[in-house]
């Protein structure tokens, strides 16, 4: 295969011509060593085999992964997301008319627990990544979740963990008459709370990526089994979201906070006996060290190396390991590209490095490009932010308007709770229809084999959005004028008779829409994109902006309340808790102009960016040490 060390610029003045322009490539002084040292000093560890729970190759492929492993790992995600949805349509009121929260406060107060449960999903990430492996950081994340929803429960079953509830009714409530929650009772609450959300944090990031572990990427279906896979785990989400929102707000209402809270810890500590009854079908990758440590060694290295040129007659290459695998254990070699220069310094080797130097002061070039690859990530999923605050206020606003307006349908009188579940009944039907209706008429379009790019999606879902919050600002409008006209200004709690809540109908199944097709795009573009051995760290920029739209949302919602309400000279703010008194049509025109200006940035960062065409460097492509054509 010739000499695995390409010579420095000085000894290749005498390459013909046609290799000058080449010679300016960073690629061409690629330096392959039989050094076997990973980033950390320890052992070698190359490719992305699948093993078994202890660790060891799996001998017959056949016999574990595929989807009857990968619906074991539904039921848990399924259950997962009908307790979170459930804490999120039902602890607003809890807090509310329990706890005697003031509501605006009690909608603050879930909206930051839903961010932090999925922010600190990177936290996750980083465990399975670095030391768990995704199963045993599943495994160990849904217990603790199992155990605040238990701690919730007692909560709402218990009568010493919530105030007198004898002497508060409804006019109280509004009056903030009521027997406010002592301190430790609050204190308590917010501790299970957040219990769940730790929990949740260490399950988000991890399952879509265990599941999509399951399927053999040398398989020639393997595109197409990770298209459906992830459009089957959106699926499941929006098959616990269902639940949550129509059994479990039932179970509230003819049963109790008690029992409803109560099924929610049922159902996740039966999936998690579902989840391990599957432990022997599962796939394994193994967890290749830290990436904090191999991110800081990147950054340091090039920093040391600041002033180091690539055309110094002391450089020797590029820093590269021979052989066909990475130094970094679970992880494929990665190709070299040209993108953020200023970071292939930490892989620059120069004549007085060594032999053996520090992995602070050198790295390899795959450790660089793990680097590259995360920073590329951020501007695809930090761009659903604004979606993700859109969801976040539509479970509070939309719940607001529908309190105001019919919601029968015929006899049947739904309760207020369950309106957000008509989002979830659209995402059911589009994943439904996707693969009989969406992508045989997108692939006309488009020409595209599954009809549409991960990017495209995720473009189709922010522009339906813009539609849907566009158009809850033009009904808003409607329905405030409504209720003035018609003398219900001050009642916002009396729905008006004559004024159907399946009007925001439109709005939520939009919404839906948006949903499926960009959040189901970006899971599976991070999962592809993400270096091999930090998918789980990928997965997480998912959760994490959609932890970060929720504070977004609050954020937001303070500062409206600031600037546009005026308590010493009575004017109510847009998001007045009166929403008759309010100007909730103003704010969602608002997200309007946000969602529109966010999608031309997605529309300016989706052109720029570079698809990854190869996860790992095959035969040929190191031959002679170089790096490849780029």
């Amino acid at each position: 295969m010739g000499s695995t060390e390409i010579k420095s610029p000085q000894e290749m003045v005498e390459m013909p011509a046609r290799l000058d322009e080449q010679r300016k490539k960073l690629g061409m002084f690629f330096v392959e060593s039989d050094d076997r040292r990973t980033a950390f000093g320890r052992g070698y560890t190359g490719g992305t085999t699948p093993v078994n729970i202890r660790g060891k190759p799996i001998a017959d492929l056949s016999k574990t992964g595929g989807w009857i492993a990968a619906f074991f790992i539904f039921g848990n995600e399924m259950a997962e997301r009908m307790a979170y949805f459930g804490l999120s349509v039902n602890m607003v009121a809890f807090m509310f008319y329990v706890m005697h929260m003031p509501f605006t406060t009690s909608s603050d107060a879930v909206n930051n627990f839903l961010g932090i449960s999925q922010a600190s999903s990177v936290l996750g990430g980083f465990i399975a990544d670095a030391y768990l492996g995704r199963y045993w950081t599943i495994a160990i994340f849904t217990t603790i979740y199992l155990g605040g929803l238990i701690g919730i429960t007692l909560c709402a079953t218990i009568s010493a963990f919530v105030p007198n509830q004898e002497i508060c009714n409804e006019l109280s409530l509004l009056l903030g008459k009521c027997e406010p929650a002592k301190a430790w009772q609050m204190t308590y609450l917010y501790t299970v709370l957040y219990l769940t959300g730790f929990g949740a944090a260490g399950i988000r990031p991890c399952v879509s990526s265990f599941g999509a572990d399951q399927f053999d990427e040398k398989s020639k279906d393997y595109k197409s089994h990770l298209d459906r896979f992830f459009n089957f785990f959106y699926l499941s989400v929006t098959t616990g979201a269902i639940v949550a929102f129509t059994a479990v707000v039932y179970i509230q209402i003819k049963h109790g906070w008690g029992a409803a809270f109560g099924s929610l810890a049922i159902a996740m500590g039966f999936s998690n006996v579902v989840f391990f009854l599957g432990t022997p079908l599962y796939r394994h990758r193994l967890p290749g060290g830290s990436p904090l440590t191999r991110v800081a060694q990147v950054l340091v290295a090039a920093f040391k190396k600041r002033n180091a040129s690539f055309s110094s007659s002391e450089m020797v290459g590029l820093y590269e390991v021979a052989g066909k695998h990475s130094a970094i254990k679970g992880s494929g070699k990665i190709l070299h590209t040209n993108d953020f220069r200023c970071l292939d310094k930490a892989a620059l080797e120069l004549k007085d490095d060594g032999g053996n130097p520090s992995p602070w002061r050198l790295c390899t070039v795959t450790q660089v490009e793990e680097v590259k690859i995360l920073l590329k990530l951020i501007p695809i999923p930090a761009c659903t932010i604004i979606l993700n605050l859109v969801l976040t206020e539509y479970l509070t606003l939309s719940v607001q308007q529908a309190y105001t307006l019919n919601t029968h349908i015929g006899r049947l009188k739904l309760p207020v709770t369950c309106m957000p579940v008509f989002p979830g009944l659209s995402i059911f039907l589009i994943l439904s229809l996707y693969y009989s209706v969406f992508v045989p008429l997108s692939r006309r379009i488009t020409g595209h084999p599954h009809g549409a790019s991960q990017l495209q999606r995720v473009g189709i879902g922010l522009a339906i959005s813009i539609i849907s919050v566009a158009w809850a600002g033009v009904f808003e409008r409607y329905r405030r004028n409504y209720a003035i006209k018609n003398g219900y200004e001050a009642s916002f709690l009396t729905p008006m008779p004559n004024l159907s809540a399946y009007w925001l109908l439109i709005q939520y199944c939009l919404i839906g829409i948006a949903e499926v097709f960009c959040i189901v795009g970006l899971l599976e573009f991070l999962y592809e994109e993400a270096p091999d051995a930090m998918k789980s760290i990928g997965s997480s920029y998912a959760a994490l902006a959609g932890g970060l739209g929720c504070f977004a949302a609050s954020l937001l919602n303070s500062i409206i309340k600031s600037v546009t309400g005026n308590t010493k000279e009575g004017t109510p703010s847009w998001l007045s808790q009166n929403i008759n008194k309010g100007q909730f049509d103003y704010f969602y025109w608002l997200l309007t102009v946000m969602s529109i200006i966010n999608f031309c940035i997605f529309l300016y960062s989706a052109h720029r960016y570079k698809y990854r065409k190869d996860h790992e460097v095959g035969e040929g492509i190191m031959e002679n040490g170089r790096h490849g054509t780029m």
